[in-house]
């Protein structure tokens, strides 16, 4: 759980220090062994949470946890080695961009445009053309009748 892949071993780079977070950004747990101190228990490796406090060298994040079937939300405050910014909003986001942008050409043309996402639909039904081409007769293959032959 806590070891780093192949090639990927030795000190982090200089960039996760640098890392720009704010309160309200939602980032990813994932404990870096390299790094024990201010390390997130492993209950919180691999969750993702909202980040509610900002200070020198650790954030504050909010992270949802099961105890006995309900789920509390928990507070920790974690440093920044062992967080990284989540990707779990990038579509949302580009999806409301790609909205306004549909909606500004809608109001353009005239044209009423449907903003809703759709779930995938069944494909289209087709007929399938019988083996042979033309005037060949399709046999159709039935199981034999059960007999006990004792």
């Amino acid at each position: 759980m806590f070891a780093k892949k192949f090639r990927q071993k030795g000190p982090i780079h200089l960039s996760q220090y640098l890392m720009k977070v704010k309160v309200g950004d939602y980032v990813d747990i994932f404990a870096d062994p390299s790094i024990h101190k201010g390390m997130p228990h492993k209950g919180y490796h691999g969750r993702t949470g909202i980040i509610f406090n900002v200070t020198k060298s650790a954030v504050g994040v909010r992270v949802n946890k099961l105890v006995n079937g309900r789920i509390i939300e928990k507070r920790i405050h974690v440093r920044i080695e062992h967080v990284r910014k989540s990707k779990c909003q990038k579509e949302i986001l580009q999806r409301k961009v790609d909205n306004e942008i549909a909606k500004e050409n809608a109001r353009k043309t005239g044209v009423k445009v449907n903003l809703k996402r759709t779930p995938k639909l069944p494909k289209d039904g087709y007929f399938e053309k019988a083996p042979g081409g033309e005037g060949v007769e399709v046999t159709t293959i039935q199981p034999l009748p059960f007999s006990d032959l004792v």
